[in-house]
């Protein structure tokens, strides 16, 4: 489809997050359930490429899910793209305004390794943010692996990653590529959520950002994403 900011290039972000709340509540309708949030464009490059000074948001279902190991067919999917990301799995619920880091951590069960399928309606990604919003933040599949590591195991900021794409390197990345530390991410992201009486909640999973660029995937690759300390994740595509 054609960008929703050509058809309507006055369209507001807030206007763009109603579009994805009302598509996010036809699905609970239709059964499916919210397992958690994921945090996009972290990256200040990404940013300033889409003339935007913050990240966007959306909404994690069930559906989503893949597990470790698994494979996808592509042609389920649109264009799909691979990030490799920190996934926080909280114990405590966090609600802003005013969560700090802090409260993140204190509130933060476990880390596991996940990638990211992202995925957009708009044809060959030619997005801007409320492009992106109104698709759910380019919300794909989601997968999770490694293992479950306790936060104060580990240093956020400099846990390393390294994206392998059919045993080759991809690309590499680095904690702090998600707005200097991934907790600083989910810290916003509670804080942003207020705005729209939204709480994140005990058990739910949050993706916390890329940290390297965006690997499209093909028929036949495998993905694998191998991170300091906490293991590795990967998925299959067919």
């Amino acid at each position: 489809m054609d960008p929703l900011t050509t058809s309507d290039p006055e369209i507001s972000i807030d206007e763009a997050y109603y579009i994805q709340l009302q598509n996010i509540k036809k699905k609970l309708v239709e059964g499916q359930k919210i397992v958690g949030k994921k945090i996009g464009l972290t990256s200040v490059a990404v940013q300033k490429m889409l003339g935007v000074d913050e990240p966007d948001y959306g909404h994690l279902l069930d559906s989503m899910v893949v597990e470790n190991g698994g494979t996808i067919d592509i042609k389920t999917m649109l264009q799909p793209k691979i990030e490799g990301e920190i996934a926080f799995i909280l114990k405590k619920d966090l609600k802003g305004p005013n969560v700090t880091v802090l409260d993140v951590l204190q509130a933060t069960d476990y880390v596991v390794p996940a990638l990211e399928i992202v995925d957009s309606r708009v044809q060959d990604w030619k997005i801007k943010l409320q492009d992106t919003v109104a698709d759910n933040a380019s919300s794909g599949l989601v997968v999770l692996g490694g293992k479950p590591t306790k936060i104060e195991d580990i240093d956020l900021e400099l846990i390393g990653m390294v994206l392998m794409q059919n045993g080759e390197v991809a690309n590499t990345g680095v904690g702090a590529a998600a707005l200097g530390n991934p907790a600083s991410c989910v810290a916003w992201l509670a804080n942003r959520l207020a705005d729209y009486d939204i709480t994140l909640k005990a058990g739910e999973v949050i993706l916390s950002g890329a940290l390297s660029s965006m690997v499209v995937a093909k028929p036949g690759d495998n993905f694998t994403a191998r991170f300091a300390h906490l293991g590795q994740v990967s998925v299959n595509f067919k």
